[in-house]
C-alpha cells in the first residue's frame, strides 16, 4: 500500500468520496490542512500520489501580488515537483488552476460568469489514448462549482476534456498529472453546505434548493464514471495500471 499526499486547501471542500474511492482503490491518505496550520511538505519523498482539492480561493494573486493563500507559492512548488519527478497527482478545481500556474497557465476570474450545477464535459481527441481519460465515456456527467476559470492552459499541457463556455475541462501535464475543473469528490451535503447564502447563486438567480436537488440526482451518474477513473489513478500511482509507463525517476527532494 501506497500513501498519497492529500492538499485541503479549504475545510469547506474536503476528500469526501473521493478519499472513500482512493482508499477502496489501495491507497493510504496522508491529508495535510494548510488553511488549520498544517505545514507542507519540501519533498514528495515517500509518497506515491499527490491530490489537490479545491477552494474559495483564487489561484492568482491579488493586485498587489499577495497569493490568493499563503502556501499557494510552496503548493504550486509541489505541483512541479510531482511533474518533474513523475509522482500521480490529481487536481480537483482550485487544485486544477494551480496546477495549470503553477505550470505557466493562466487562471482569471471567468468571462463567462460562474459555472455550477450539474454538467457534460466532452472528451478530445487526445483522451483516446490518455490512461485514465481513455475509458471515460464520450460525455461524462461533473458537478461545476467555480466563479475562474483556466484560460490558458500550459505550454506543453494535453487538453482532455472541454465544454462550450468553458474550454479547459480537464488536462494532464507530463504522462502523471491531471487537473480536473469540474468536482467528482462531492456528496449531496457538501453541495448543500455550499448553496448555503451563496452570492453566485444569487448572482445567476438560481434557487438554492433546485440546484442541490440536481447535483443529488446525478450523483449516482458521477459515482459510475469516476469511481473506476479514481481507481485507475490508485491503480498508475501503485504501478499496478497495464499499459502505463512506469516510474523510473527517483525523488531527489528538489
Amino acid at each position: 500500500m501506497g500513501t498519497a499526499l492529500v492538499i485541503e486547501n479549504d475545510p469547506t471542500d474536503d476528500v469526501r468520496r473521493l478519499g472513500e474511492w482512493l482508499t477502496e482503490a489501495g491507497l493510504r491518505l496522508e491529508v495535510r490542512r494548510p488553511h488549520a496550520g498544517d505545514a507542507l511538505p519540501e519533498t514528495l519523498d515517500g509518497y506515491v500520489a499527490l491530490v489537490v482539492l479545491g477552494g474559495e480561493q483564487s489561484a492568482y494573486p491579488a493586485p498587489d501580488g499577495t497569493p490568493g493563500a499563503p502556501w499557494f507559492p510552496a503548493l504550486e512548488g509541489l505541483l512541479r515537483k510531482a511533474v518533474r519527478h513523475r509522482v500521480a497527482t490529481l487536481a480537483v478545481c482550485l487544485g486544477a488552476q494551480l496546477l495549470a500556474t503553477a505550470h505557466a497557465g493562466t487562471v482569471e476570474r471567468s468571462p463567462s460568469g460562474p459555472e455550477i450545477g450539474p454538467g457534460l464535459v466532452g472528451k478530445r481527441d487526445a483522451a483516446d489514448t490518455d490512461p485514465l481519460f481513455k475509458y471515460v465515456p464520450l460525455m461524462p456527467d461533473v458537478l461545476q462549482w467555480h466563479l475562474d476559470e483556466i484560460t490558458e492552459l500550459p505550454r506543453n499541457a494535453v487538453l482532455l476534456a472541454a465544454s462550450t463556455r468553458y474550454p479547459h475541462q480537464a488536462f494532464r501535464v507530463g504522462d502523471r498529472a491531471w487537473g480536473l475543473q469540474f468536482h467528482i469528490e462531492c456528496d449531496a451535503a457538501m453541495i448543500a453546505d455550499w448553496a448555503a447564502d451563496s452570492a453566485a447563486l444569487t448572482e445567476l438567480g438560481y434557487d438554492a434548493a433546485a440546484v442541490v436537488a440536481a447535483c443529488d440526482a446525478v450523483l449516482p451518474d458521477v459515482e459510475d464514471v469516476w469511481q473506476p477513473f479514481v481507481a485507475r489513478f490508485a491503480a498508475l500511482a501503485l504501478g499496478e495500471l497495464d499499459g502505463a509507463p512506469p516510474r523510473t525517476l527517483p525523488l531527489l527532494g528538489q
